[in-house]
């Protein structure tokens, strides 16, 4: 028996997970929900059928988790703690800073509902965030970094895509390179957030939109560019498709720490990703997490969990015995 799934949002996330789904025998794309005209939208499938989004309780008997598609600056906010009462959800909401907030207003409706909600799930927050942990609690005498890119940020380009004025947008993440190296070398430094990253922005704008203000605002927006030095460039429609079509990312997590009774030995752990396709590989992501929130369900649970409190053996097709047998 497979597990029935659906998708709310049909952007690179939603075809990524669509594609992943496929890759996972037991489970099945049933439905697809859309803000468009569900005849505008082509999915890749021939197992599920397109609905547009305002139908989507009409389905709460039918599926057996959702995976929510949207962006974390509006869409998710509002969509995880409202489907998460109808449905069991797993959702990439990826603004650290209100990660807290988030967990708790999805709580309170997923236990209130009976329903099991993960959120914040992809890379980071996500597999790097369990990175630390781990490292964290092996190494408690050390320090944590994290470094993202070079590659395109998807909750970054998003939230650059609903400034007044921008038509599209791409944004890439870029680590500055003398920190990384110091970090690996062992040297320990203390670096603000300014002097981790760069950011920068490839904007189309709507014709006649003042672009001085579009740069304002974007590099003053909170929790996304306004503790990081920007760089803005205005470039036409076609520069935008021939040169940042793509969509890859990946970074570092690192813990540098210290072991012996007089802390005389260094340690450095080092996880790194390097992803063609950022959508691609956080749709993989959230599809794992979507077998442990099917499972989680079927045990009873509920409320609102994170990666945190999600054990590995929940994630995989395989059974406790193959994994035992063959990965550990």
């Amino acid at each position: 028996m497979s597990i029935k799934v659906g998708i709310i949002g049909y952007g690179n996330l939603g075809r990524g997970v669509e594609c992943a789904i496929k890759q996972n025998p037991d489970m099945e794309l049933v439905a697809v929900f859309t803000r468009r005209s569900p005849e505008q939208v082509n999915i890749l499938t021939n197992t599920a059928t397109v609905y547009h989004v305002d139908d989507v309780v009409k389905m709460k008997d039918s599926l057996d988790v959702v995976i929510l598609c949207g962006g974390s600056a509006t869409d998710l906010p509002k969509q995880t703690p409202e489907f998460s009462k109808y449905f069991n959800v797993v959702d990439s909401f990826d603004t650290h800073a209100n990660i807290p907030v988030h967990f708790d207003e999805v709580d309170k409706v997923a236990k209130e509902s009976g329903h099991v909600a993960i959120i914040s799930v992809g890379w980071d927050p996500g597999m790097f965030s369990l990175n630390r942990l781990y490292a964290n609690a092996i190494l408690p005498v050390g320090s944590d970094y994290t470094f993202w890119g070079k590659g395109v940020s998807q909750g970054h380009s998003d939230a650059v895509r609903r400034v007044e004025g921008v038509k599209d947008a791409k944004q890439y993440t870029i680590p500055v390179e003398a920190a990384l190296e110091s970090v690996r070398n062992g040297e320990n430094p203390s670096l603000t957030t300014r002097q981790k990253h760069t950011r920068e922005c490839f904007v189309v704008a709507e014709e006649g939109a003042d672009l001085a203000k579009i740069e304002q605002e974007i590099k003053n927006m909170p929790n996304y560019f306004s503790d990081y030095d920007t760089t803005v460039h205005f470039i036409s429609e076609e520069e935008l498709k021939k040169n940042h079509s793509g969509i890859p990312h990946g970074g570092f997590v690192f813990r540098t720490g210290k072991t012996g009774w007089e802390e005389e030995n260094s340690h450095i752990i080092e996880y790194s990703l390097k992803l063609d396709s950022n959508p691609e590989f956080t749709s993989s992501v959230l599809v794992a997490y979507a077998r442990a929130a099917y499972r989680l369900s079927k045990e009873g649970q509920k409320g609102c969990k994170t990666v945190f409190d999600i054990a590995p053996v929940y994630l995989s097709a395989k059974s406790p015995e193959e994994l035992r047998k063959e990965l550990l």
